[in-house]
């Protein structure tokens, strides 16, 4: 989980991944940001990330993003 906590503060300094859950609701990521995101993730973690796996629920938070990760490893 700190590893990711770092991608994201690396992507967006001034936003509180630890506390922030609606990323894609409020529009805090953008599109760019996300495809940014899903590519760094993939490296990081050794993952692959399908088209099905790209939907809100599992990009508005760090915490969802992490039970993602958890999920495809």
């Amino acid at each position: 989980m700190d590893e990711l906590l770092k991608i994201l503060e690396d992507l967006k300094p001034d936003v509180d991944f630890k506390s922030e859950t609606t990323l894609i609701d409020n529009a805090i990521l953008d599109s760019f940001d996300i495809v940014q995101l899903i590519t760094t993730l993939k490296e990081t973690f050794d993952i692959e990330i399908s088209p099905a796996d790209i939907v809100p629920e599992n990009f508005n938070s760090a915490q969802a993003m992490w039970a993602m990760i958890e999920r495809l490893q």
